[in-house]
């Protein structure tokens, strides 16, 4: 018989699916790592289940302790899988940014939701960064996960993330391109396929409202750069410790409204329902195209599902009120 003994077993081995429509004007092979296929629904199933293991291995997370992490909703998704087949209480904190279904979700898989304002500094004591970290210090055995900085997190993509797609692509691809959050998607995989080959092109994409591509750029942390942004997954108002910023080659910022667009185009012409970052991606490699050849195996990392922005992107009305698409 061929069954996973818990739900944390089928995490990992996503399709790589030929995108077909969306990047018809790119010359090269366009290959869509799709992480949606997780039990999650997106890439942060991976590196959940890491930081959980190996802060078990290190003594920080005891039996029936308390899991307490600041997340945009994804990766609360894999510490609530993992809770429940591990047995820890979790408790999230988010910002009011996010999708009141990012929300719902977590709710219906037992954690405690709290939900802080956006639009304050990181180090105000509403954020959700200092609330976080402020819960984990007074609750009892809890352990504060600190994705940002836990480098287990890049470690998950190094070990899986990065294999997957060298062995996929026949060691073939020439070009990773992902979105960056917390920088351990991009940091892990260009880490392991750099050592495979120095010569494969690392693209990170940035929105606007984020530090990175300038940080990237000139070494300067400008809060100039910091304004609200209405696309998820991607961007920081921090430098955090995962983010390796010399494996990464290239930064791209794309817009909101495009980011929102072409989500949906991903959903109408390649039959693919990922998230807001997704599209973000998609838009980042059209913008890079000149820099592509026929013979270049790209390879794009869409990160989550479209389930978490049904009242979002996927909502006209939303788009209309946002003034991404017109009546």
């Amino acid at each position: 018989m061929d069954y996973a003994s818990n739900i944390l077993e089928t995490i990992g081995k996503t399709p790589l699916v030929k995108l077909n429509n969306v990047t018809s004007e790119i010359p090269s092979l366009v290959l869509a790592k799709i992480e949606s296929f997780n039990p999650g629904n997106s890439i942060k199933d991976r590196i959940a289940v890491k930081m959980i293991e190996d802060a078990e291995k290190q003594g920080k997370l005891l039996k029936g302790g308390v899991i307490v992490e600041g997340t945009s909703g994804n990766t609360g998704m894999g510490l609530a899988l993992a809770s429940i087949v591990k047995g820890y209480k979790l408790i999230c904190v988010s910002n009011d940014k996010q999708s009141r279904e990012k929300f719902d979700v977590l709710r219906a898989m037992g954690a405690e939701v709290i939900v802080c304002p956006s639009d304050v500094d990181p180090e105000d004591s509403r954020s959700y960064y200092s609330v976080s970290k402020r819960i984990a210090e007074e609750t009892p055995k809890s352990w504060f996960v600190g994705q940002y900085d836990n480098l287990s997190n890049s470690l998950a993509h190094y070990e899986e993330t990065g294999p997957e797609i060298w062995n996929q692509t026949d060691g073939k691809v020439t070009h990773f391109v992902v979105g960056v959050g917390t920088g351990g998607t991009i940091s892990g995989v260009a880490k392991f396929l750099k050592e495979k080959n120095p010569k494969i092109k690392i693209w990170g994409i940035d929105t606007y409202g984020s530090v990175f591509k300038k940080y990237h750029e000139t070494g300067i942390f400008d809060k100039n750069e910091i304004y609200p942004y209405t696309t998820e997954g991607i961007g920081e108002d921090i430098i955090p410790k995962n983010v390796a910023f010399d494996l990464i080659d290239h930064f791209e910022k794309v817009n909101d409204k495009d980011a929102a667009i072409y989500t949906r185009k991903l959903a109408k012409k390649e039959g693919i329902f990922a998230g807001n970052s997704c599209g973000a991606v998609i838009k980042g490699l059209l913008q890079l195209k000149e820099n592509l050849t026929k013979s270049d195996v790209v390879v794009v990392l869409l990160h989550d599902s479209g389930s978490r922005y049904i009242a979002k992107i996927y909502n006209d009305d939303w788009m209309i009120e946002k003034g991404y698409i017109k009546k």
